[in-house]
């Protein structure tokens, strides 16, 4: 599912319902792919006696990422992930359906937004063997109740060396609820999307459609373009969740800001089932104040492509996964998020 939470960065969930009659065109993502370099995070200790793997990650370089809170000042990087989360599935552990690295940097008054494919295979703090991304909040909640956004953040940052600071995880009926609030989104597709086997939530198909061109596409519709991966990849569909999540930020910017943050509170508490995250509500107006005066040509927005993977076939079960080239993903990252990514 698609990560929405750019949003609540930059102009917070939305109850006032607009009118269509509202709407703004959305141009269709200029996309380029991505992802990071890895991490050594065993279990050492440094001299203070901070652990690494848990207070700080140590990079190949030998410098330390910290895990700390943000400072008001510094690069603020959060993870964005979907879940792969029905309607009978409310107390289970699931794995996640779309994966989002949005960072945001005082310094050069700017916010890059990573997309990272839900088959990389990368490697899972804790776990013997190498797993799908999309498996490691999945595999957080197992090992314990409330464990799967620290095994997620964890994960990113090993792979990617790069501090993630907090998460924002949201199911299905966030993006469905939200973009029906605010009156429906466009998108521009140039291809056509002709999916026989959409997932409904009775774990069937639900055939979904739709023509190249201009389309206003109510929640569901605007899930169901997020989703949809049959017929195409992983990097056309993390395009589409970006078109989606630009889309949104657009309508949301185009309603009044202080409107938004005095209704903050209570559409928080609305959607306290569907929607985690470990911010506060102090962090996220600091940050929607931030990010709302960002100039779009400030926001980087990036999909890793095959220019960055390769697919692989693992040698147990038969999986198709994708492999990170490592030795491009540096220039990648700094492209995305600046230089100084990984301080």
């Amino acid at each position: 599912m698609i990560s929405v939470f750019g949003i609540l960065i930059i102009g917070m969930f939305v109850l006032v319902r607009v009118p269509n009659s509202a709407q703004v065109a959305v141009p269709t993502a200029n996309l380029t792919p991505a992802l990071p370099t890895p991490v050594d995070a065993r279990s050492e200790f440094v001299a203070d006696g901070r652990v690494i793997g848990v207070d700080v990650l140590r990079l190949d370089d030998g410098s330390l990422i910290e895990m700390a809170p943000w400072d008001g000042q510094s690069r603020y990087t959060i993870i964005v992930a979907g879940l792969d989360r029905r309607k009978d599935q409310s107390n289970e552990p699931v794995r996640t359906d779309s994966l989002m690295l949005v960072s945001i940097a005082p310094k050069t008054n700017s916010i890059g937004v990573l997309s990272i494919p839900r088959d990389l295979w990368v490697e899972i703090p804790g776990q013997a063997d190498r797993d799908r991304i999309n498996r490691a909040y999945f595999l957080g909640e197992v090992r314990a109740t409330g464990g799967g956004p620290r095994l997620l953040q964890q994960t990113i940052s090993w792979n990617l060396g790069i501090r993630v600071h907090n998460y924002v995880l949201v199911d299905f009926k966030v993006l469905t609820d939200l973009v029906d609030l605010l009156g429906g989104i466009e998108v521009t597709i140039d291809y056509a999307i002709n999916d026989e086997r959409y997932p409904d939530d009775n774990y069937g198909y639900d055939p979904f459609h739709l023509e190249p061109g201009t389309h206003i596409l109510d929640g569901e519709n605007a899930l169901r373009f997020a989703r949809t991966r049959h017929g195409n990849n992983d990097v056309l569909r993390a395009g589409r969740q970006q078109q989606v999540l630009n889309s949104i930020r657009d309508r949301a910017l185009s309603i009044n800001f202080l409107q938004l943050v005095a209704q903050l509170p209570a559409l928080l508490s609305s959607l306290s089932e569907n929607l985690q995250t470990g911010l506060d509500i102090e962090q996220i107006v600091q940050l929607a104040l931030f990010a709302k005066d960002i100039e779009s040509e400030n926001i980087s927005m990036r999909v890793m492509n095959f220019e960055y993977l390769q697919e692989y076939t693992t040698e147990e079960y038969q999986q198709q996964v994708l492999i990170p080239i490592v030795e491009r993903l540096p220039v990648l990252l700094s492209e995305t998020f600046g230089e100084d990514y990984a301080r």
